[in-house]
């Protein structure tokens, strides 16, 4: 198991991947606000409080909690020369033993999107899942019409597994998602569903 004290961090070429910080409410708050009608479409519906210092402040508890039982690993993106916030990473869900698995979930801020930092960010987490966590498979989905994120995971070595009717709450509709995963030992063949 890992600890949060232990400063669950990853560096890549462009970005530092690491655990949010009370210090990063202002960078967070602006992000999502700005980037808010382009994220409305893909995540659950925002609560009425979901910009408040409170409500962040209950996300960087939770972060804590989850990195210190060992069931996640919620990290933010940040531009590892200017300190910008781009988004954040969570690897959710872990689950021990026969299954050693996870649950992949990202977003990033508009301005920030299409320029490769999410596919840097989910190699690099998805190796340290593989590696320091010792998780054999990971998990994620999205929706079907979501080009981009289908795109991203499929060039991250995501294979396509199947469909999930009514599988999540999006923008306050139960929304059918697309299903993908990444095997540490994958024998695989190309499974991609087509995406473009």
């Amino acid at each position: 198991m890992f600890s949060f004290r232990q400063k669950t961090k990853i560096v890549t070429r462009r970005l530092i991947l690491r655990p949010p910080m009370h210090f990063d409410f202002k960078k967070w708050k602006a992000v999502r606000y700005l980037s808010k009608d382009f994220l409305a479409p893909w995540e659950p519906k925002w609560a009425s409080d979901h910009l408040t210092r409170k409500s962040f402040s209950n996300r960087v508890y939770w972060s804590k909690r989850a990195i210190n039982q060992g069931t996640g690993v919620p990290l933010f993106l940040f531009d590892n020369g200017t300190d910008q916030l781009y988004g954040a990473i969570t690897l959710d869900n872990i689950r021990r033993g026969p299954t050693q698995s996870g649950t992949l979930g990202y977003w990033i801020g508009e301005e920030f999107a299409r320029r490769g930092y999410m596919t840097e960010a989910i190699n690099a987490l998805v190796q340290y899942a593989f590696t320091e966590l010792d998780l054999s498979r990971i998990e994620s989905a999205c929706l079907a019409d979501n080009k981009p994120s289908r795109g991203v995971l499929e060039k991250c070595g995501f294979k396509y597994e199947g469909v999930a009717q009514a599988y999540i709450q999006i923008n306050g509709r139960w929304r059918t998602h697309v299903l993908y995963s990444a095997l540490r030992y994958d024998r695989r063949g190309k499974t991609s569903a087509g995406v473009g």
